[in-house]
């Protein structure tokens, strides 16, 4: 699985999550500072929200100092279904109820247990296609199309 990271500023909080991530056995692309490009957080977010949603990595991580900059800017990607998260419950959630494919955290708020209780819920919970939540999904596809239709479609290259 690919997951492309990125964060405004690089900090041991990150380093830990990379090194978590290939652990693993990701592969991992990091973005922006962590990659050491100088980028803003709606910069990082912007082009994190794009890949995935271009199929370029199959999820997204990222960070700010409290997550929810980078949560709001890759939200404004058509398909991109970004989670606020500071704990597992919360990341265990995001994926069996709302289909999250990209995970933000704070990083002020998120230390290296949580960081990791946080990856184990993510990414060991999956979807579960249920009647009540693909509703709910249609509609949020249903409110991007709605304020989208101006828009320019992601496209690569």
């Amino acid at each position: 699985m690919r997951i492309v990271v990125g964060s405004d500023e690089r900090t041991h909080v990150t380093d830990v999550v990379l090194e978590e991530l290939r652990r693993r056995g990701f592969e991992v692309e990091p973005v922006g500072p962590l990659a050491g490009v100088r980028q803003s957080w709606s910069e990082v977010a912007r082009i994190v929200a794009e890949k995935v949603a271009r199929g370029e990595a199959d999820e997204g991580i990222l960070f700010c100092w409290t997550g929810t900059g980078v949560s709001i800017a890759a939200n404004k990607v058509p398909g991109i279904r970004a989670a606020l998260c500071e704990d597992a419950e919360t990341a265990r959630g995001a994926r069996l109820w709302n289909n999250a494919n990209v995970l933000c955290m704070s990083l002020r708020r998120t230390s290296e247990a949580i960081a990791r209780e946080i990856l184990d819920a993510w990414f060991n919970t999956r979807y579960i296609p249920n009647p009540e939540d693909e509703a709910c999904l249609a509609q949020v596809a249903e409110i991007e199309r709605t304020y989208w239709k101006t828009s320019e479609p992601i496209t690569t290259g």
